[in-house]
């Protein structure tokens, strides 16, 4: 596979950028991966798996001549971290992030890097309720989906080698509006996770006792990082609220059905759930 970077510095070596560093030195779509992090025994571990060639506290260090710069912190430091290394890029350096909410992030940054810099958000969508690089891995992103949110302030040409990097790493790139990509997730991703955590919360203290399959298969992303999924829910409030308002009048269909012992509506409802969730896309 061809070298797509010479240089590229990850800010944030945990599950998504250390796997995307794993993928980029497997692929030698890189001559150098830096890692940026604010844990010695992190960025230690990052070495020591391989996910990059070489790493530093310092931020500012990190990113001098590099090519292309990831940012993937946690999402409320996301922009913060792009001001603070603005100053040090070069002119011709793409920027990007993974994000998992775009609309907020990608406003911001588009003000805030300094001209002949480019930024292309981008969302990929993998990973699990774990965190952290110890959980990362080369082959994280294949088949997956990767989402970019090109505005008209974006450089085609940059846009280009995101989308390149991305395709190179295993995933389908697909390009949204950042409007369009939060509503999309809300439901897709955020939804599904407090729906996940209220299922939990209501269950009794014995009921732990006769938990199957379906419980666990069902609530598993429950047991994702709190303070990641309290940035993702507040960061897209909105789109969030209106996914959980329409969630709430699929249920009070349901609800009124079971109460009215209406078993041909009930199956109506089931069987069109049941054709949309074959609909879905393999996984």
């Amino acid at each position: 596979m061809a070298q797509l970077f010479d240089r590229v510095a990850i800010l944030g070596v945990g599950l998504i950028g250390g796997s995307l560093g794993l993928a980029l030195r497997r692929g030698s779509l890189a001559r150098r991966v830096v890692g940026v992090g604010h844990r010695q025994a992190s960025l230690d571990l990052a070495l020591k798996m391989g996910a990059v060639d070489e790493a530093t506290l310092d931020p500012l260090e990190g990113v001098k001549g590099a090519e292309l710069v990831v940012l993937g912190t946690a999402i409320r430091l996301i922009v913060e971290m792009g001001a603070k290394v603005a100053p040090h890029l070069s002119p011709g350096v793409v920027v990007t992030d993974v994000g998992s909410t775009k609309s907020e992030i990608v406003r911001r940054l588009e003000k805030t890097l300094p001209a002949g810099v480019s930024f292309v958000g981008a969302h990929p969508i993998a990973g699990s309720e774990k965190r952290g690089i110890d959980a990362a891995r080369p082959d994280l992103f294949q088949k997956s989906v990767c989402v970019l949110t090109p505005t008209a302030a974006t450089d085609p040409k940059a846009l280009r080698r995101v989308s390149d990097l991305w395709t190179a790493v295993g995933a389908s790139v697909f390009t949204l509006s950042c409007e369009d990509h939060d509503a999309i997730l809300a439901r897709t991703s955020h939804l599904p996770h407090l729906v996940a955590a209220a299922l939990v919360a209501s269950l009794a203290a014995p009921d732990a006792r006769f938990v199957g399959p379906g419980l666990r298969d069902t609530t598993r992303i429950a047991a994702g990082d709190v303070d990641v999924w309290c940035d993702i829910f507040l960061s897209n409030r909105a789109a969030v609220l209106d996914a959980m308002a329409g969630f709430t009048e699929r249920m009070s269909e349901l609800r009124r059905a079971v109460e009215s012992g209406d078993r041909a509506q009930l199956a109506q409802l089931l069987a069109a759930a049941k054709s949309r969730r074959d609909s879905l896309r393999p996984e």
